[in-house]
């Protein structure tokens, strides 16, 4: 069984690769035998992670910056990664942002923009771009990461909601146009302790979560690695256009 979940010779592109859940993903992939390609806004906290992994794993691990809610700079992206190691065999949309405000009639034009952008744009043009040279290379595997914002909608994240819903109906029609050769499939997760917990009321978090999630808890970052090394790994070969919710029952 663990040499369904062997990535020894693959290529990993995961972006919000730094940090967090992405950060997480990035060492599991390193970990399994595959070199990484660590993609976030900031060069430094990219190149710190490369550094974790090569010297975790002796793994290559290539940093690079990019913004992906800029269009360009998510093709750059892609054609790096191409240049640098010659294919991508998987590909984590990780990146994403969600502002909180204090009032639906408070969310400017700009934020909207650089919400949807962020979280549904770079998304699509990275997964048009690098699962259309999947196809051409045989194989590939694509894994988008949305939110339960997106199947249960907080009134202080629309359009954040709105934008990982997006990624829930891409997941889906990429899917279906890279069949056969490429799978596409989305992790859904729920609360997860990442860095960005620090800004939480973690007291009233705890309780709130006792009294509404099964398990009673947030996720450990860690906890998302069994769902991305399935779906990256041959584990899930007859796996496409898949949501799997890790949120610790959050929603049921």
């Amino acid at each position: 069984m663990e040499n369904r979940f062997d990535l020894t010779g693959k290529v990993a592109l995961v972006t919000g690769g730094s940090r967090g859940l992405g950060r997480e993903m990035v060492l599991a992939f390193a970990d399994a035998g595959a070199d990484v390609i660590i993609a976030s806004r900031k060069l430094d906290s990219c190149e710190e992670t490369a550094a974790e992994v090569h010297q975790r794993t002796g793994r290559r691990a290539l940093p690079v910056a990019c913004h992906v809610g800029d269009w360009s700079q998510v093709e750059a992206l892609a054609e790096t990664a191409y240049r640098e190691f010659g294919k991508v065999d998987v590909l984590v949309n990780n990146a994403g942002m969600s502002p909180i405000y204090d009032h639906v009639n408070n969310v400017t034009e700009a934020l909207y923009d650089k919400v949807l952008d962020v979280n549904l744009k770079g998304p699509f043009r990275l997964t048009a771009m690098v699962g259309t040279r999947m196809v051409e290379a045989g194989g590939g595997s694509i894994i988008m990461v949305s939110s339960t914002a997106s199947l249960h909608p907080g009134a202080n994240v629309i359009s954040y909601a709105a934008a990982k819903a997006g990624v829930n109906a891409m997941t889906v029609g990429f899917a279906k146009h890279f069949a056969p050769t490429v799978r596409v499939n989305c992790i859904v997760p729920g609360p997860f302790l990442t860095d960005i917990s620090k800004a939480w009321d973690l007291e009233a978090f705890n309780k709130n979560a006792k009294a509404t999630i099964p398990l009673q808890r947030g996720g450990e970052p860690g906890e998302i690695v069994g769902a991305a090394l399935y779906f990256a790994s041959e584990a899930s070969s007859y796996t496409t256009g898949s949501l799997l919710t890790v949120s610790g029952g959050s929603g049921i």
